[in-house]
Parts: C-alpha cells; structure tokens; sequence
C-alpha cells in the first residue's frame, strides 16, 4: 500500500467501481479486497468492506461505508488525454457505463464519482495565459465533453 492513498467512499460498490476503473485507464488495476471481520452498521461480516485499487497510477482504497456520505464535484479525478479519441474513449466509458453528462469536460460515472476529461491542448492553452488562454476558456465553457478541434481552433484565432 502507497504512504499516501486516496480514500473513496461508496455505499457498497467499492469493488465493481474499482473493476470498472482498472478496465477502463491504463496504469490501472484491483489490489486486495478486505471483507469485514465482523457486522458494522452498514453491513455484516463477511461483506466486501475495503478494495485496494490504483486509478492511471494513483493508489486508492474503496470503502464501503454505506448511504452516510454522498459525491459531490469537490473531488474529481482529472485525466489527461492527448486527443479526441482518447478523451472520446474515456468520456464514453463513464457516461455510457450509467454515468452523467456535466460541463467543461466533467462527467459522473454511475457511483456518483466526478472526473474531468481534460485534453492536454486545453491545459497548455490555459498555461499560455492571455488572449490565447481566454479564447480557449471561452470555448470550453460552451462545452460538455471537449472538443479538442475546437479548442486548437480558439487557440490559433487572432485576438
């Protein structure tokens, strides 16, 4: 187990959400899943409690905690992608797997988790500041999933 660890909590999904995840991002995989020694107050002994997994190489812990605690977009997992395929591939894999649509390149999966789908030409737009960082953040906010033609477009417009 990494020192530093990212703790997601689902209600009872950890390891299906954990299968999903290593199947879709490379660098990706499903560790150790941990049942319960015992009942706790969402679920009884035996049952999947904790699923070690890594996210495109960031070490995680599912943890089945129950209904207590919801998602919200406060915590995202960001993934670059190089072009549209791939920022298509990923986008599709969430949204079409039960997930949910939102805007400037943020989508939910089924679990409620939010993940940015963000083409590196729109993260070096951004850097680049000025005009060329505007047109381009002008563009993104008309968006849902990225469209990385668009974005090249923005960035090469005269101000």
């Amino acid at each position: 187990m990494a020192k530093n660890t990212i703790c997601v909590w689902f209600d009872k999904d950890a390891e299906e959400a954990a299968h999903f995840y290593a199947k879709t991002f490379p660098d990706s995989a499903v560790g150790a899943v941990i049942r319960a020694p015992g009942d706790y107050p969402d679920g009884k002994q035996g049952d999947v409690l904790v699923v070690e997994f890594t996210v495109a190489g960031v070490s995680c812990i599912g943890l089945n905690g129950g209904p207590m605690f919801k998602h919200n977009e406060s915590f995202s997992f960001q993934i670059s992608t190089e072009n549209q395929e791939e920022t298509d591939r990923y986008w599709n894999a969430i949204v079409g797997n039960g997930g949910q649509e939102s805007d400037c390149g943020w989508c939910k999966d089924k679990w409620g988790i939010s993940w940015q789908i963000t083409p590196r030409v729109l993260m070096e737009a951004m850097r680049a500041g000025g005009s060329e960082a505007k047109r381009a953040f002008d563009a993104m906010m008309t968006m849902k999933k990225i469209d990385v033609a668009v974005i090249e477009a923005a960035r090469a417009a005269d101000g």
